[in-house]
């Protein structure tokens, strides 16, 4: 019994370094996402521009549960959001890949 409570114990500790691994966070490909969406025209990683840092979201969102939910909402349907006292649509992403765009929120929350 304890060979057998040893060898699964084992395969839980592989299996979650392979799903850890299936789920790495690709730097260059958040960032290429980012500029081909246009994110960098109004938000930087640590300096605000019309839109706030990454740095800054990433903040906001922390240790909230549904952090990546609500990010994906936000850069996936284009809600009105308020520059300099006017309103207008945020971009949304330009991707349809729920990978890719995972990858993007991760690395936004990341910073």
């Amino acid at each position: 019994m304890r060979r057998f409570l040893r060898n699964l114990t084992i395969l839980g500790l592989a299996s979650s370094a392979w799903l850890a691994h299936g789920q790495a966070l690709d730097v260059a490909a958040a960032e290429a996402l980012a500029k081909k969406s246009n994110c960098t025209k109004c938000h930087s990683v640590d300096k605000k521009k019309d839109g706030p840092s990454f740095k800054e979201t990433a903040a906001k969102y922390k240790g909230q549960a549904d952090a990546e939910a609500k990010l994906t909402k936000h850069i996936t349907t284009g809600p009105k959001i308020k520059i300099d006292g006017v309103e207008e649509e945020h971009q949304m992403v330009k991707t349809k890949d729920p990978a890719e765009i995972k990858n993007l929120v991760r690395y936004v929350l990341s910073r």
